[in-house]
């Protein structure tokens, strides 16, 4: 939503000036909607509904409990400690964590079609995310040693993280709070 609020507020400001007050009135309000419609990069693109982003995906935000109308669900054999993971038919590839009836973290893998609006997804390279997240904190993986690694935003609000398999490719790009950032196994 924030992705539209300063073209939308220089459209609504234009439209409520007068032509005769401006005469290029209706020009830039022409030049405000042209810029919501065909955005100049990816980069500035309005998020869609396969990209991952620091609030959400998919009807998903982070910090808030899942609507009534999603179809993510908790499935069966939950550790039973106020955590569950969620997932939905409708989105392959991709679950969530809700603890204590939030949100807490979004995952997407390989098959989701999701990808983040600079375009990293699963399969880019860390070469990839290390250009556009320079400042990410870097550890080895957990399960792989140090052929695999976590690349985490440094922060206590929404974060990214990234999984890095041996080969150096990414394979589940996580969005979320700590500690279920950091968590390796699901809810744990």
């Amino acid at each position: 939503m924030r992705y539209l609020a300063i073209p939308l507020a220089a459209a609504l400001l234009s439209a409520c000036s007068s032509q005769d007050d401006n005469p290029s009135a209706a020009t830039q309000s022409e030049a405000a909607t042209e810029a919501v419609a065909s955005p100049a990069s990816d980069k500035t693109a309005s998020p869609g509904p396969k990209t991952l982003t620091l609030e959400g995906l998919g009807g998903l935000t982070i910090g808030q409990p899942v609507p009534a109308s999603s179809s993510f669900t908790a499935g069966d054999g939950q550790i039973g400690n106020g955590c569950e993971t969620l997932s939905s038919p409708e989105w392959p590839g991709v679950y969530a964590i809700r603890t204590n009836g939030e949100v807490r973290r979004i995952s997407v893998a390989d098959g989701s079609g999701v990808k983040l609006i600079e375009g990293i997804g699963p399969g880019s390279t860390i070469e990839d995310v290390r250009a556009e997240f320079p400042s990410f904190r870097e550890e080895p993986h957990k399960y792989t040693g140090p052929e695999g690694k976590y690349l985490t935003q440094p922060g206590d609000e929404p974060r990214l993280r990234f999984e890095i398999n041996p080969d150096g490719k990414v394979s589940i790009i996580h969005v979320g709070v700590m500690p279920e950032l950091g968590y390796v196994e699901g809810c744990a």
